[in-house]
């Protein structure tokens, strides 16, 4: 029974929670406080002042650790599963209706404006972080490691996991050795 309190607790606010994890912190509060009374208010503000001091998502972090407090590993796996199952869930059908509907115009449409869009946004992401690696490696640096790469990934067509291994590996290796 306490696997579907732990589903129910974290499936509900993913459902209700719009926005993301921020906006459904209240809701996991509402059921891990005031339903479940797994915890008291000053426990769950201590468990979401850790989970804001990790990276990542903080719904799925506290959805693990209250989990895993309750339930044990398969309670952290259900609770973990339960935060992500509704944007899952959504997908799917989302994905459905588009490969349904995917040869009519409108499909088109929003498809050819989607595509440069994302193409511009990654475009930038990819400035910042050339930006970010001139600023910490330097410009030298940073056109070798650019160049090998592009020569990794199109000449010698290497799979881009093999480069990005690479890639960290001489980075790291040179932050390790101080080497500029």
């Amino acid at each position: 029974m306490i696997y579907w309190q732990i589903f129910l607790a974290f499936f509900i606010p993913g459902i209700l929670g719009y926005g993301g994890g921020p906006a459904s912190i209240p809701l996991i509060e509402n059921e891990v406080v005031g339903n479940y009374e797994w915890m008291s208010t000053q426990e769950f503000s201590e468990v979401l002042a850790a989970g804001n001091a990790l990276p990542g998502p903080i719904a799925t972090k506290m959805a693990a650790y209250i989990g895993y407090a309750e339930g044990g590993v398969l309670g952290a796996l259900v609770g973990l599963f339960a935060s992500v199952a509704p944007s899952i869930i959504l997908m799917l059908i989302l994905m459905a209706f588009l490969l349904k509907h995917k040869d009519k115009p409108q499909v088109k449409g929003i498809s050819s404006i989607v595509r440069p869009v994302i193409a511009v946004l990654l475009g930038v992401m990819t400035f910042q972080f050339a930006q970010d690696a001139v600023f910490s490696l330097g410009a030298v640096y940073t056109i070798l490691m650019l160049a090998g790469s592009y020569l990794a990934l199109e000449k010698l067509k290497w799979h881009p996991a093999l480069v990005i291994v690479l890639a960290l590996l001489v980075g790291g290796t040179t932050g390790y050795f101080n080497i500029e």
